[in-house]
């Protein structure tokens, strides 16, 4: 294999294979050697074999589970991530504006070659270490904040997004929360919902964590208290309107906290709850956590 072949590891349930092989041949030619994911192995030892193949670039066509997967094993290489999304989430994809749904788009860009360092988040708990590309956290499920009404968002515009919130509030639970943010005292705080995260943007184009950025060297936390109907009208405005449409339309990027929701930036994040609740990594739940540690690689990975 040359220095500059490819390495494709693909998701057989979320893409046609002659659709994609169509569509590589086109773009990137020959030189790429082909691995299928498996519901035993998402991508990791695809991913590994690719390394050992001397692929210079390995592209993860799927959703978000198999790029976490690839980007993992790539981390610390200096060999490229190309990224093909498919399915319904594709959180990284949309942060690095990668072409959504458009193969050949998606190719195109991997194509032309274009790389910057990214970040990338690991998280620690139960004795074992995952990276993420995205967040983590526990609460209220992130995509849940954003599974709007497409018809109501279209008629009522952010205002949709206070109906999700609304449906969404109904299953959360106060709880003790002991957090430590790198070498600062551990604080004491009550909240049931936590997202920790290496960038800030969902679906619909909301920013749940304003001042997250890919290349920044920090992970950004953002800790929702609200309890009661009020209380979660002042988290919509807070993430929708202050820390969303507002920062777009005055050019001020000051961070807004409230009541309910609270705002920070660190390098390592120590986190203890009162109870075991459910946990989420980059959108796959992976049981419940009573404790768990995050911290950031700086530029762990190169992307094109």
């Amino acid at each position: 294999m040359t220095a500059t072949s490819y390495g494709l590891i693909w998701n057989p349930s979320k893409i046609d294979e002659d659709e994609l092989r169509s569509a590589v041949a086109e773009h990137l030619g020959d030189a790429v050697r082909w691995w299928e994911t498996s519901e035993d192995d998402p991508g990791r030892g695809m991913a590994e074999e690719a390394l050992e193949a001397g692929c210079r670039t390995v592209i993860a066509v799927g959703g978000d589970g198999t790029v976490r997967a690839v980007a993992e094993t790539l981390a610390g290489t200096d060999v490229s991530l190309g990224i093909v999304p498919q399915g319904t989430g594709n959180l990284l994809a949309r942060n690095l504006e990668v072409p959504l749904e458009d193969i050949p788009a998606a190719l195109r860009r991997i194509s032309a070659g274009e790389d910057r360092r990214i970040d990338l988040g690991w998280v620690r708990f139960d004795d074992q270490e995952h990276a993420f590309a995205v967040m983590v956290g526990f609460g209220v499920d992130a995509q849940m904040l954003v599974e709007t009404d497409d018809d109501l968002k279209s008629r009522a515009g952010w205002l949709a997004y206070v109906e999700a919130m609304g449906r969404a509030m109904a299953g959360t639970e106060m709880t003790d929360v002991t957090v430590t943010l790198d070498d600062e005292e551990p604080r004491e705080v009550r909240g049931h919902t936590m997202l920790i995260g290496n960038c800030g943007m969902v679906q619909g184009g909301l920013r749940l964590l304003p001042d997250a950025k890919l290349d920044d060297g920090l992970l950004d936390l953002l800790l929702i208290t609200s309890d009661g109907a009020l209380q979660w009208l002042d988290t919509v405005r807070s993430v929708v309107w202050d820390n969303g449409i507002r920062r777009l339309l005055t050019k001020d990027n000051k961070t807004v906290n409230t009541d309910s929701t609270h705002f920070h930036s660190a390098e390592r994040i120590r986190v203890e709850l009162q109870r075991p609740l459910q946990f989420e990594v980059d959108g796959e739940e992976v049981g419940e956590v009573t404790s768990f540690e995050v911290r950031v690689q700086a530029g762990a990975v190169k992307v094109l």
